[in-house]
């Protein structure tokens, strides 16, 4: 019998939001809204798509493996050296390639609690060793990592904003943070809701640093809508990115994920607009959030966390909604099992959402679920 190491056989793997056709299925719905997985809700970028439909007479031909097109553009983009810049299929696949290309059987990493879970299989899938500090206030707390250090880490990972509190550390906080850490300690900063927090003057924007010891890693999964493609880059020392393309699986991303970002870049207007309508839909939901007394967490990205009055209630409330047409994302796997997660809508999605949202607080409140 073929032998499965424990940490395999022990392994949750990353379980994604329900997707719209397989509720409408199991429901027998003909309305499903999906506010679950952090998507931009209108869509694409424009520019994105008009790439696509020039490109697919390419298909027959393998995509460039450097990415030369795409890195110079956002080398060009975000004032770095294009060897200092990789893109590959989405931070997840990033993070798995940092993971495996720097640290051995016996290096611990370390991040938070209560954070994005594809750290979590990425290091756990390698059989490496992972400590967790808890949050602080939802958020992450540096000063926790930095006294969390020991002979054995050599890598930390941290999400700033963090998915899925929402919640961000300062410059202040950040730039203190890595005063302290050893240079010889890796430390990747994911920042995959950066669109939506760099309005922020007091956001980091990690690419701004020259730091030996950060490689910060970005999505195109997001703001700029293109989730489907699976399309993301990392940014650090020409050391580590040389290192990560020796991992990175050849011809990734694909013709077309190339081919969209590059474009997608450039769509300002898009991207305008989705911030826009980010701010207006996040605002309808604490509206709603504050009206029913539902606790609920400040946030720096796309999403809020609302926190429920027990894990039951939790999860009641998220196969309630599911029941109604709207998909939520109950956070138990993240850590958070009190948990949920919700990402702005278009105005119509939002204003359906809030309309389900206040209908199944106020029944279940009635109720009592038990453990609640």
């Amino acid at each position: 019998m073929i032998k499965i190491p424990p940490f395999i056989q022990n392994l949750e793997p990353y379980k994604a939001g329900k997707p719209i056709a397989e509720l409408m299925r199991e429901k027998k719905l003909t309305r499903v809204v999906k506010l679950a997985s952090n998507e931009n809700p209108i869509g694409p970028s424009p520019r994105a798509i008009e790439a696509i439909r020039n490109s697919v007479l390419g298909l027959n031909r393998y995509s460039d493996p450097a990415g030369y097109d795409l890195v110079m553009k956002i080398a060009d983009k975000f004032k770095v050296q294009p060897n200092h810049v990789i893109a590959g299929h989405g931070t997840d696949s990033l993070l798995a390639y940092v993971v495996s290309a720097f640290t051995n059987e016996e290096d611990e990493i370390i991040t938070s609690e209560g954070s994005f879970i594809g750290i979590y299989v990425s290091v756990r899938k390698l059989g490496r060793n992972l400590t967790q500090v808890p949050l602080k206030n939802y958020a992450f707390d540096l000063d926790a990592i930095v006294a969390a250090i020991s002979d054995k880490t050599n890598m930390i990972y941290l999400a700033n904003p963090n998915n899925p509190t929402g919640t961000m550390f300062t410059r202040t906080e950040f730039e203190r943070f890595m005063e302290q850490v050893p240079a010889h300690i890796m430390v990747i900063l994911d920042e995959a809701y950066t669109d939506y927090a760099c309005e922020y003057p007091d956001y980091p924007n990690g690419i701004r640093y020259d730091y030996e010891n950060l490689v910060i890693t970005r999505t195109l999964s997001k703001a700029l809508g293109l989730a489907g493609l699976r399309i993301g880059y990392a940014v650090g020392p020409d050391k580590v990115i040389e290192s990560l393309y020796k991992v990175r699986l050849p011809f990734e991303p694909n013709y077309l994920a190339q081919q969209a970002a590059i474009a997608a870049l450039d769509d300002d207007e898009f991207l305008a607009e989705t911030i826009e309508l980010n701010k207006q839909s996040l605002a309808l939901f604490k509206a709603c959030f504050d009206e029913n007394g539902m606790q609920h967490v400040a946030s720096y990205t796309n999403f809020i966390l609302v926190l429920m009055p027990s894990i039951s209630f939790a999860k009641a409330f998220a196969e309630a909604c599911l029941d109604r047409g709207l998909i939520v994302r109950h956070v138990d796997r993240f850590g958070l099992p009190e948990g949920i997660r919700i990402n702005s809508g278009t105005m119509e999605e939002t204003v359906f959402a809030t309309q389900v949202i206040s209908e199944v607080y106020q029944l279940l409140l009635k109720r009592k679920p038990e453990g609640s």
